[in-house]
């Protein structure tokens, strides 16, 4: 067997796994980074870039029609089929040289093939052919895997050839009608897409949709996707799915004896930690599980493993998987070298942002944007708040955005601190209001330094001022 030893050795090579070993190089590390599929990862290929290129034309054609004179410009429909073009160019054909030749520059060695962690600071890589080589790391092993899709345990689903987000986001065919099991951003997302590309589409979710944001988020995107024709069905269970032969319909029964028939499934409930095939059995950890870690992304209990990214349960966003990655990687060098580190909650040794302070926003027609606590959040962490919200129609701004602009804005003030902790945006093109409400929170801005902030006019943005003067400072 061979033998390569490193000072570092990652275990996936997503976007999370890059960041890592780049900063760990950076500080003077040896890094190997092992990947048994494309590297870039779920976000590059299956998830963040592919989606967005699927709902960007769709909201790019409403943003023209919702204005006069571009209205009247538009005389055709979407082009499916330059619309697939256009995501495959963004997805790279799914061919990951780019990615590999950003690796050597980096001064990052790939090794291809499947990592499993077989003793302490010891990595075994079976490659495609069943070759077995073996990575020692003379410092830390770093565990950036991931997360799949969970299949829940719904009889004959199994069976009916279900769509996970890698089969949504990478389809060639668009099906004429599609179920999706789920509420949360995927499934919201995904039937958002593919009712703007053609399908027929049914949305079944039994706990409500967008149950985590604001009530307001998951009222609006319901109400604007029954607008768009899709059929959304809550408050109902999925009872069972059958499947008769490959190229038949997916038949799914719900609990409320009604029938639901599609081309397709789509399952978007949920996701798991792919650290079953891990080896975790070898260093006394359960396979399959969670990887619990500190605020330097160390796992308990190991001076050597960290976990970094969604593997770790903490925010299940590329974003802040990169954030953790890169104090991980700053701190993994800074340990391996014994130069200080810093540990304070605003140090780069340290990913702090991830308790109280993560910014999502879900690609939805409106969009969604939030950072920080909702209204319930904050309740139940005991804090005395008080809540503004504000019709984003009233701001000037929007009426040059669109003829007909609809939108809400909520921010959460902390009273006893005098400062923002959290803010939600619904609305069209909301996205790029977001990270003005992330510096705030994180920057514990006070309210009485925010009135000199000052937005352009008009600009949408003139909400920080309508919510200052509705807050009375």
């Amino acid at each position: 067997m061979h033998t390569r030893q490193y000072d570092l050795i990652v275990i996936g090579a997503g976007a999370v796994g890059e960041n890592v070993a780049d900063r760990a190089v950076r500080g003077g590390l040896s890094v190997a980074i092992v990947e048994s599929e494309l590297v870039g990862g779920e976000c590059s290929y299956w998830a963040c870039m592919p989606s967005k290129a699927l709902l960007r034309p769709a909201a790019a054609l409403r943003a023209a029609r919702d204005v006069a004179g571009s209205r009247e410009a538009v005389t055709g429909d979407l082009d499916v089929a330059a619309i697939l073009a256009r995501r495959d160019s963004i997805a790279h054909e799914w061919n990951d040289s780019g990615q590999v030749s950003w690796l050597d520059g980096a001064g990052i060695d790939l090794v291809r093939g499947h990592g499993e962690i077989s003793g302490e600071r010891v990595v075994t890589v079976t490659d495609a052919d069943g070759a077995v080589s073996e990575l020692t790391a003379r410092y830390a092993v770093a565990v950036c895997t991931g997360t799949a899709a969970l299949l829940p345990d719904i009889p004959g689903l199994a069976d009916a050839a279900p769509w996970t987000s890698r089969e949504a986001t990478s389809v060639q065919t668009v099906p004429e009608s599609l179920v999706i099991l789920g509420g949360g951003v995927v499934a919201c997302e995904m039937a958002t897409a593919f009712a703007a590309l053609g399908s027929e589409v049914t949305i079944i979710a039994r706990s409500g949709m967008l149950g985590r944001m604001e009530p307001f988020a998951g009222e609006a995107v319901t109400a604007a996707l029954r607008h768009a024709g899709v059929t959304v069905r809550l408050g109902v269970d999925v009872d069972r799915v059958d499947r008769d032969a490959p190229d038949a319909e997916v038949v799914v029964t719900l609990t409320d004896g009604s029938e639901v028939q599609a081309a397709e499934i789509l399952v978007a409930t949920g996701r798991v930690p792919r650290t079953g095939d891990l080896g975790l059995d070898a260093i006394g950890l359960e396979p399959g599980s969670w990887l619990e870690v500190d605020d330097t992304m160390r796992v308990g209990g190991f001076s050597w493993l960290y976990a970094v990214g969604d593997v770790n349960h903490r925010a299940l966003l590329t974003h802040q998987g990169k954030y953790q990655a890169r104090a991980a990687g700053d701190v993994i060098a800074a340990r391996a070298t014994g130069a200080p580190v810093d540990d304070a909650p605003w140090g780069k040794h340290v990913a702090t942002a991830d308790h109280d302070a993560v910014p999502q926003v879900t690609f939805t027609d409106p969009e969604v944007a939030s950072v920080g606590f909702t209204e319930a959040s904050a309740r139940e962490a005991d804090r005395r708040i008080r809540v503004i919200d504000y019709d984003l129609s009233w701001v000037a701004g929007a009426s040059t955005h669109a003829d007909h602009y609809e939108g809400h804005a909520r921010a959460i003030f902390d009273e006893d601190r005098g400062v923002l902790i959290g803010a939600t945006f619904v609305g069209p093109d909301v996205a790029e209001l977001l990270h003005s409400a992330t510096i705030a929170i994180v920057g514990e801005v006070p309210l009485a330094r925010l009135w000199h902030a000052v937005p352009s006019y008009p600009t949408i943005s003139e909400v920080w001022l309508r919510w200052l003067e509705e807050y009375g400072r």
